[in-house]
């Protein structure tokens, strides 16, 4: 009974091991496709720079220009993840929204009321972040105010 136990006990310990490791492996790829990516987008910057006639698509440019940065902010976030211990911070999530929500609004801009929408949900994670940079880091304890106190 007491080797079924150990087994069991093994076996619940190595299935997050497994997982956490089949997860770094993948982020691991994903970065590296990324990083091709981004590559990628640079040779278009060039192309767009140096071959591009004067009547060049700025919107599109600018609109590359910002998956240039997702695409980064991508790569610097999988960096993060396992510098900070396995842990994704939530503001670069907020960081690519808010670059994805600007890039919409310079693709698509020709219905105002999608815009109108868009800038309002820049500005719902504008004020998520500011809440996420004023709440301390650390949780306080419980106030004195909640625990009882023995007479």
């Amino acid at each position: 009974m007491n080797q079924k136990n150990s087994t069991y006990l093994r076996l619940i310990k190595a299935v997050p091991k497994s997982l956490q490791l089949f997860l770094n492996v993948c982020l691991v790829l994903l970065a590296l496709i990324l990083s091709f990516l981004l590559f990628k987008e640079l040779i278009e910057f060039l192309k767009i720079l140096l071959f591009a006639n004067e009547g060049g698509d700025y919107k599109q440019f600018l609109a590359n220009i910002l998956i240039f940065f997702l695409y980064f902010e991508f790569i610097t976030m999988i960096i993060k993840y396992f510098k900070e211990d396995y842990h994704f911070p939530l503001r670069y999530f907020i960081y690519i929204g808010i670059t994805a929500m600007i890039r919409l609004i310079i693709v698509e801009h020709d219905h105002p009321l999608n815009t109108l929408i868009y800038s309002l949900i820049i500005l719902i994670l504008i004020i998520s972040y500011f809440i996420i940079n004023i709440t301390p880091l650390e949780r306080p304890s419980r106030s004195s105010l909640f625990i009882e106190k023995e007479h």
